[in-house]
């Protein structure tokens, strides 16, 4: 009897440990950690990458900038015209030539909602709470023979994403994300891979995002990253000229 009851107690306390092991907060830790550290991580003001999306056939180089605490600018390149996707904070805006658009326009809609998305410097689950999101662990699942935990991500606005982490390496190695576009929801994967140092932090360089369960889609390939660059003043925001004939 004792010997069962000590059994019990045995099984009982490896239960809590594992679960305790498996929070999402020590989790997220951890993917800090990984990547380099919160120190590092809170001390990062912008960041600079640049590289090329491939679709099929298509090469595009582009070049990304992020800065703190909800900027980005994008500048991709396809037959020789430059298109721009940028948000400073209160106002998004496009270039898009190969549209037949050479003029700066704002942005609005679904297409507004991902760029502000995209400008969270720190991501969605950092500071989750504060945000207003919320994330939950759902266990564990392979992904191509990788354990990774299995976190969800319910934003503000009601957005879901599911997170896998690997279990060894606490780097994220795949998304699936839900999202409404024009009234339809639609369903996406992202593959993070390829992690590479720059500057004492580690980050993905290959990059693959296509629908769920599409045999392909399209992929990006990260070959520098440039820590705090010198960003001019108004780098992010969209030309004063182009702006005022908008209000108009």
């Amino acid at each position: 009897m004792r010997k069962r009851t000590l059994i019990t107690f045995a099984a009982t306390l490896l239960v809590s440990v594992a679960l305790h092991a498996q929070t999402v907060d020590e989790i997220l830790d951890k993917n800090a950690a990984a990547k380099g550290g919160w120190e590092k991580l809170r001390a990062l003001k912008s960041v600079r990458m640049s590289g090329k999306m491939q679709m099929g056939g298509m090469e595009a180089p582009f070049v990304m900038v992020k800065s703190r605490p909800e900027q980005v600018r994008m500048e991709f390149t396809v037959q020789g015209m430059t298109g721009i996707q940028s948000y400073d904070g209160s106002t998004g805006w496009m270039v898009m030539p190969f549209m037949g658009k050479k003029d700066p326009e704002q942005m609005s809609g679904d297409m507004l909602k991902d760029l502000k998305e995209q400008a969270d410097f720190d991501g969605p689950m950092v500071d989750y709470a504060k945000k207003g999101n919320k994330v939950e662990l759902l266990g564990k699942e392979e992904i191509e023979g990788t354990p990774a935990y299995k976190l969800k991500l319910t934003t503000k606005a009601g957005d879901e994403t599911i997170v896998f982490v690997d279990a060894e390496s606490f780097l994220e190695i795949k998304m699936q994300a839900k999202r409404k576009i024009q009234g339809q929801e639609i369903e996406a994967e992202t593959s993070l891979g390829n992690y590479q140092e720059f500057g004492g932090m580690l980050f993905p360089t290959s990059i693959e995002m296509k629908p769920k369960g599409a045999p392909a889609g399209q992929t990006i390939t990260i070959d520098k990253i440039e820590l705090n660059p010198t960003l001019a003043g108004e780098y992010f925001a969209m030309p004063k000229a182009a702006k005022a004939e908008v209000k108009q």
